[in-house]
């Protein structure tokens, strides 16, 4: 992926819990949610998945793009390291933009997750415990 970061924007790193897959994003996430649908939960293992969404080029593999193993279409789908696993963003919107997991990122980005979505679905045992709007499905 090209990537697409003017020079006056910070641009955040991430990676695999391995090390073999690496990324750099432009830190200019257009939102950030918490989501709770059963496919986030499967595919990260946890209550819910933190991601920010932001144009697809934005993101750049740096190092491990032949180890990436992608669940999906080419232009719809989850992209994990081959080797460990490790959920690093998923292409959305026709090919148009990633949710890169939060948990993936080395450097903090601005913008926090603002609200959580699909609720209706949330893991029976988990209750969410802090005051960002909660949303049924995608608002």
């Amino acid at each position: 992926m090209a990537p697409v970061c003017p020079a006056a924007e910070r641009v955040l790193k991430g990676g695999c819990l391995c090390g073999a897959v690496q990324y750099e994003v432009t830190d200019a996430f257009r939102y950030a949610l918490n989501c709770h649908c059963s496919q986030c939960r499967r595919a990260t293992g946890a209550a819910f998945k933190p991601f920010g969404g932001i144009a697809a080029g934005a993101l750049r593999l740096t190092s491990g793009e032949s180890l990436l193993l992608r669940y999906g279409e080419p232009l719809g789908h989850d992209a994990h390291c081959g080797r460990c696993g490790a959920l690093l963003y998923s292409l959305v919107d026709n090919g148009s933009k990633v949710h890169v997991t939060y948990g993936t990122l080395r450097d903090a980005p601005t913008l926090r997750p603002t609200a959580h979505i699909f609720v209706g679905s949330k893991a029976p045992w988990f209750t969410i415990t802090d005051s960002l709007p909660q949303h049924l499905e995608f608002p």
